[in-house]
């Protein structure tokens, strides 16, 4: 039987796109990852079959001591019957049974342990426990009883039954013949081959357990990998979520813009000159010995931005000096707010001795 996993998938929903990395660790926080019981099952089957193989003549010579031990003590209890006396005895058989069960409890329990850490990592979580009231309301229930995922489950219950039973009857097929011998047998030997008879047969069906396990796996992991799947609108508002809305961030940076414009502006009158490309670049130079050791620049801007330097400046009346390679230069070099470049020095010391100069000549004019 040929079954289209396409037809459970979620392209019919529109999830097209792979899940994204925060929808993955969101799902793996609520308990949503990819493991199939099956490979529990098969793994702590083989466990308890191995256990049983090196544990087996230990587990014999107890239950022999303990049968011995209790049809020992029952004439003395019939002869002396009291209650506490037959509480004492089954309250010390009790504990002689954990005690005696405890080392293949422990195998059994490391086994689930590493089976499950191997398929799903070693992240806790609390969550698939918390109670879900969705899930007591009958109609719900009912849709998940005839849901695709219920068919599934359906077709592969009888797939397991028909494989591992056919396993099954191939192994007692071969041993049948040990049990038309058991009239001529011990109490001992009989259970000696019983337990023999079942240890092969649960190594051959936990064998095959575990490829059915794998097979299963493989679909659990398909199938977990199809209910992370994402729409691309899903993906954008992801992106929002976590980025911020470009029209928001957008607007954000324009806010910023305009602010450094405003600072940058109201730093000008400060300006000792303005070195222009003359119509694409403006630099705006201050230069202050007792708080910095080099000029700094305080604004800067191409075209639009230039334009408004020296308009800025010539309402302030801060001198304007073309000089094209010292504008590019300073404008690609040169951060806002930085010192200027020591290669820069003798460039920008001879525009503030020329600017100086004119200030004298201006000062001089006036007092005349």
């Amino acid at each position: 039987m040929n079954l289209d996993l396409q037809f459970f998938g979620a392209e019919s929903d529109g999830r097209t796109e792979k899940a994204t990395p925060k929808k993955r660790e969101d799902a793996r926080k609520k308990g949503q990852v990819a493991k199939s019981t099956e490979l529990n099952t098969a793994f702590l089957l083989l466990a308890f079959f191995a256990g049983m193989k090196f544990l087996g003549d230990y587990y014999m010579n107890q239950f022999n001591q303990g049968l011995t031990k209790s049809f020992t003590a029952i004439p003395e209890l019939l002869q002396n019957f009291e209650g506490s006396s037959l509480l004492k005895v089954i309250g010390q058989g009790i504990i002689q049974i954990i005690i005696i069960s405890g080392p293949l409890w422990l195998l059994l329990f490391v086994a689930a342990l590493v089976v499950s850490i191997g398929q799903v990592g070693y992240k806790p979580t609390f969550k698939p426990l918390a109670p879900k009231f969705n899930k007591m309301n009958p109609l719900n229930g009912l849709k998940r009883i005839v849901s695709k995922d219920m068919l599934v489950e359906l077709l592969k219950s009888i797939a397991k039954v028909i494989f591992l039973g056919s396993i099954f009857l191939m192994v007692i097929k071969d041993e049948i013949n040990v049990f038309y011998k058991f009239y001529d047998m011990t109490m001992m030997q009989i259970l000696t081959n019983t337990a023999g008879v079942l240890l092969k047969v649960g190594f051959y069906v936990g064998g095959a357990f575990i490829f059915v396990a794998i097979v299963d796996y493989g679909y659990q992991k398909y199938k977990h990998e199809d209910s992370l799947k994402m729409t691309k609108q899903e993906i954008k508002d992801e992106y929002k979520q976590a980025e911020g809305d470009p029209q928001v961030k957008g607007k954000i940076k324009q806010k910023m813009r305009e602010m450094s414009m405003k600072r940058m502006m109201q730093s000008i009158p400060e300006a000792d000159v303005i070195i222009t490309n003359p119509t694409h670049f403006a630099i705006a130079i201050q230069y202050d010995p007792e708080k910095n050791v080099a000029p700094i620049v305080v604004a800067k801007g191409v075209d639009y931005v230039a334009a408004k330097i020296k308009e800025k400046a010539k309402e302030h009346h801060v001198e304007i000096v073309e000089n094209r390679p010292l504008a590019r230069a300073l404008y690609y070099t040169v951060d806002l707010g930085q010192q200027i470049p020591a290669e820069l020095y003798n460039a920008v010391a001879e525009v503030l001795a020329f600017v100086y100069s004119l200030d004298k000549q201006k000062k001089s004019r006036r007092k005349n």
